[in-house]
């Protein structure tokens, strides 16, 4: 396929080109670039009129939860999402496996339709947990990212005793890890510094909540006496999720670790914990993605997500921020941990793609296209969405 005359956020940068063609072969795009010409009997559609760019990660999900949205708003954090004694947890294991599956269905069918192509999910429920997300989207033109985990967490006494892994939670692991693409891990002060060590052996993906809230950081130093994040990078993770609390040292840390933050800004704010302070973990060299968290808090919306967030923060360090800062975030930000394949345009990357209709009425005229993208666009500028090179919602 050849798309002409289109409008694109091109490469690493976001380079906003105003006018060029792009190839499409199979899955990847081929090529780029004014000079190209058709191919003999090659489809060939033009596309005048439209912007182009990469679709949608939202670097974390718990999609599980959409059988229970809005059940308990006004719980607090701990009675509402807590791994083990929280009422998500009793919603979850008294659900029928077919009432979660078609929840979690419509969940991955609405973040098509706003442009997300890829999420990663935390995925309770060991095994059984796992084959109902894969079960639920299979079929569906997006891509998941499972992260499982074991049905296994410590008290206190046994983290202070730094109780290692019970052998046949060994073995768990190790048949979880051969059934998704790695391990989210609910938070440090579940497990003990021999326990997280334990899941840094693990070859896939690691990703671990840490410092969500002022009483984790709190649980974590009187515990243990080292923060939250201290203890969470012992499982060498690729992702630290959230970081609201995260003090600067924190930060620097993680940065001089190579770890990515995945922060929630709506699911904070929704639970009443706070807002990550981006603008220092800028500062501090973080490489930051953007999640959207439970569903059971939020609609899984990475337009609502990026102009809460700019905004927000904007208000709270009264600095100005660049809005391609954050669509990066939504974008090509997320190829430090899942590769160069997704959240870019460039050759031989997914064709994962948004059309957005730059004539829009609530976008015309569009003088910064990113501006225009991260706090007035919405589902309804979208055209279509492309997926491995197949369009999957919308038409030309």
């Amino acid at each position: 396929m050849l798309i002409r005359n289109i409008s694109l956020l091109y490469g690493k940068d976001l380079d906003y080109i105003v006018k060029t063609n792009i190839r499409i072969s199979k899955k990847y795009i081929e090529s780029i670039g004014e000079d190209l010409i058709p191919h003999s009997k090659e489809k060939v559609v033009d596309c005048e009129g439209l912007l182009m760019m990469p679709g949608f990660i939202n670097s974390h999900t718990h999609i599980g939860d959409s059988i229970g949205k809005d059940v308990g708003i006004n719980s607090d954090v701990e009675s509402k999402i807590h791994p083990v004694s929280g009422f998500k947890q009793r919603i979850l294991s008294n659900s029928e496996a077919s009432h979660l599956t078609n929840f979690i269905r419509n969940s991955c069918i609405s973040m098509i339709r706003k442009g997300i192509t890829t999420f990663i999910d935390f995925r309770e429920g060991y095994m059984e947990g796992i084959n109902i997300l894969k079960n639920a989207s299979s079929g569906i033109p997006i891509r998941p990212i499972v992260l499982g985990r074991i049905n296994y967490y410590q008290d206190p006494k046994l983290i202070k005793k730094n109780e290692s892994l019970p052998k046949s939670k060994k073995i768990d692991l190790k048949n979880l890890i051969k059934s998704c693409d790695g391990l989210g891990i609910s938070g440090p002060n579940e497990f003990s510094d021999s326990v997280l060590k334990y899941f840094s052996k693990q070859k896939r993906i690691r990703a671990i909540h840490s410092a969500e809230t002022k009483e984790s950081n709190s649980i974590s130093k009187s515990t243990t006496q080292k923060t939250e994040t201290q203890r969470a990078l012992l499982a060498k993770p690729n992702i630290l999720i959230h970081m609201t609390y995260a003090s600067k040292s924190d930060l620097l840390l993680t940065a001089r670790n190579k770890v990515g933050i995945v922060v929630c800004p709506r699911a904070n704010g929704a639970l009443a914990e706070g807002i990550p302070n981006i603008s220092l973990m800028m500062q501090t060299g973080c490489n930051l993605t953007i999640g959207t968290d439970n569903v059971m808090i939020n609609s899984p919306d990475m337009f609502r997500e990026m102009d809460y967030l700019w905004k927000v923060s904007m208000g709270m360090s009264k600095t100005r921020m660049s809005p391609k800062s954050i669509l990066k975030m939504a974008t090509v930000n997320a190829a430090n941990t899942l590769g160069n394949k997704v959240g870019t345009i460039q050759r031989n990357s997914f064709a994962d793609c948004i059309f957005i209709e730059k004539h829009a009425i609530d976008l015309e005229p569009m003088h910064n296209p990113y501006a225009a993208i991260i706090h007035r666009a919405s589902e309804s500028a979208i055209r279509a969405v492309m997926f491995e090179g197949e369009l999957v919602h919308g038409k030309f």
